[in-house]
């Protein structure tokens, strides 16, 4: 079984910041492309950014520009830094791996965005 843990939401005013944090436990090994994801209120989950272990990314167009996505492979930990957020980019957030495993879903984290 592998979890994930995020953490580092709250609440921020339009233009702000928030550094998101990722932490994967159980059995997984460190070869795996990392992704964030996030659900906002009436709407489906999506993908937000992903990060192969040899460090390729892939961003959605909305956050490109805005969101950097990294990680320690040796840790099994990850980080997506959200700079000049918007009130659309409300939502909670989550990571996984890419494609996520639907048995790993960890709580997620609330990011808020309003002024």
């Amino acid at each position: 079984q592998v979890h994930f843990v995020e953490s580092g939401g709250g609440l921020v005013q339009p233009g702000g910041s928030l550094r998101l944090s990722c932490a994967a436990s159980g059995s997984i090994s460190s070869i795996y492309t990392m992704g964030w994801y996030r659900q906002a209120p009436g709407k489906q989950r999506e993908s937000v950014a992903r990060l192969t272990y040899g460090g390729r990314t892939n961003s959605a167009d909305s956050v490109k520009g805005r969101f950097t996505i990294s990680r320690d492979n040796a840790k099994k930990t990850g980080v997506l830094q959200m700079n000049s957020l918007k009130p659309e980019d409300t939502a909670v957030y989550y990571c996984n791996t890419w494609p996520p495993r639907e048995d790993s879903w960890g709580q997620g984290t609330q990011v808020t965005v309003s002024s």
